[in-house]
């Protein structure tokens, strides 16, 4: 069957089955054209056909718009990993490891954000309400006014949401929503697309913040498809190892704020306890210098923080020597390994190489670099490094040493824990804190040779 012609005006944009040489709506003469249609290419079931939308209105870049009100949590290193506090109507992708303690955040900050006036539902569905309760109880939250729910059908939750329109709802986790709609079993990947786009276009519908709680992989990365990341405003995740106390929050999406800030806490027995100064919490463990260690400055985000790089360097009894890694890429260690045997000559064949960033802190930072070639030279020479001193640059596979971005960040941190020295790279803005000593070096060779006395 045909499709029926439809003509508008050109004037005012009425739409009409048929041509007239006056347009009803505006009265305007000979204005009235046939419509050519918006998709005339394809299939017809696949194309949009000969059916017009409305218009949509368009503004322009000098249009001032309102910074948009946040609610602080009452955790300081929450608010700062979401840019501030809670937007509301925006989307929260929380991710991490089974057990690394994200429903106990989420549940302390739903207590947190109940305080403060926010009327809050908590949905769990993989805990009864009776264990959210004992949960409660054991965190000492039990006075918050915290709605708890019990669910996994999506249709039901989202009933219940319209409902009692709160200001901010909890989902814990994705992975155990499911809509009747859909033919698949839970957790599928169609579910969890399905899942994640309810609830956030509901939450943009309703202005209602909704922060979803999601499982990773083996590898790290959020289950599921890659596009529920996409749909949500913010995506955390929490890390952590299982062996320290220490638990890093780290946004890796934000759009409304920095989308590389970090939160630290504690793992108590009291639950999630507040670090305000990680960089003294990293180093409070930290004894008499040896070789291997070294103290790296680095910068997460807008916060400067010293962390402890271990290095330890033995014969290998294996035909191929190991390489181990924890809180640092294998990539990137097998890069400074090649660099300093082929720049400076020190080989490191035949030996078993391991690097440990100690208190479970993950760096990504590229001016790390100089503080693990630091570290391996240490412990293949056997020769600490000062204990006053901190090492930070980034290292080209020229052999030469790039400035560090944020230096005086980070040498104001490190001055404010009693560090003397400094061994960065020469060039950058010149920068001088009082009280810290800056040696700067241009390249890789007179690195090794003015601390280790080699290359």
């Amino acid at each position: 069957m045909a499709k029926k012609p439809s003509f508008s005006c050109n004037d005012c944009g009425n739409i009409t089955s048929k041509w007239s040489g006056r347009c009803e709506a505006c009265g305007a003469w000979n204005s009235i054209v046939e419509d050519a249609g918006l998709s005339t290419s394809g299939p017809a079931k696949a194309g949009l056909g000969t059916v017009r939308g409305r218009s949509v209105q368009l503004t322009n870049l000098s249009t001032e718009e309102a910074p948009p009100p946040r609610t602080n949590s009452g955790l300081d290193e929450l608010d700062r990993v979401l840019g501030g506090g809670l937007v509301p109507a925006s989307a929260t992708l929380v991710g991490g490891d089974p057990g690394i303690g994200k429903s106990t955040l989420l549940l302390q900050a739903s207590a947190e954000f109940a305080k403060s006036g926010l009327k809050t539902i908590y949905v769990s569905g993989e805990e009864a309400s009776a264990q959210v309760r004992m949960r409660a109880q054991r965190l000492g939250l039990t006075d918050a006014p915290v709605q708890l729910a019990a669910e996994t059908n999506l249709r039901d939750i989202l009933t219940t949401l319209e409902i009692e329109k709160p200001q901010l709802a909890i989902i814990d986790s994705i992975q155990t929503m499911w809509s009747d709609s859909i033919g698949s079993a839970p957790g599928s990947v169609a579910q969890v697309r399905a899942a994640a786009h309810e609830l956030t276009s509901f939450a943009k519908r309703q202005g209602m913040a909704v922060i979803l709680v999601g499982h990773v992989t083996k590898d790290g990365q959020i289950a599921g498809p890659r596009v529920v990341e996409h749909m949500v405003d913010t995506v955390l995740y929490f890390e952590g190892e299982r062996g320290h106390q220490f638990r890093i929050l780290r946004a890796v999406k934000n759009r409304f704020g920095p989308s590389d800030e970090i939160g630290v806490f504690e793992m108590t027995g009291a639950g999630l306890a507040q670090v305000t100064n990680p960089s003294a919490l990293f180093l409070s463990e930290r004894g008499t210098p040896s070789p291997g260690s070294v103290v790296f400055a680095g910068v997460e985000g807008t916060r400067p923080v010293l962390v402890e790089l271990q290095a330890l360097v033995a014969p290998s009894p294996h035909s191929q020597p190991r390489r181990t890694v924890v809180g640092w890429d294998g990539g990137r260690l097998a890069m400074i390994l090649a660099v300093l045997e082929a720049r400076v000559g020190i080989p490191f064949t035949g030996l078993d190489v391991y690097l440990n960033v100690a208190g479970g802190m993950k760096i990504t930072e590229p001016a790390a670099d100089l503080a693990v070639a630091a570290a391996l030279l240490s412990a293949r020479e056997d020769a600490a490094l000062p204990a006053e001193t901190v090492v930070f640059g980034e290292i080209s596979l020229s052999g030469a040493l790039r400035p560090a971005p944020q230096t005086e960040i980070r040498l104001k941190e490190a001055q404010k824990l009693g560090f003397t020295c400094a061994l960065a790279p020469a060039g950058g803005k010149g920068v001088n804190v009082r009280g810290i000593t800056l040696n700067q070096m241009s390249d890789l060779t007179a690195f090794v040779g003015d601390v280790f006395g080699a290359g």
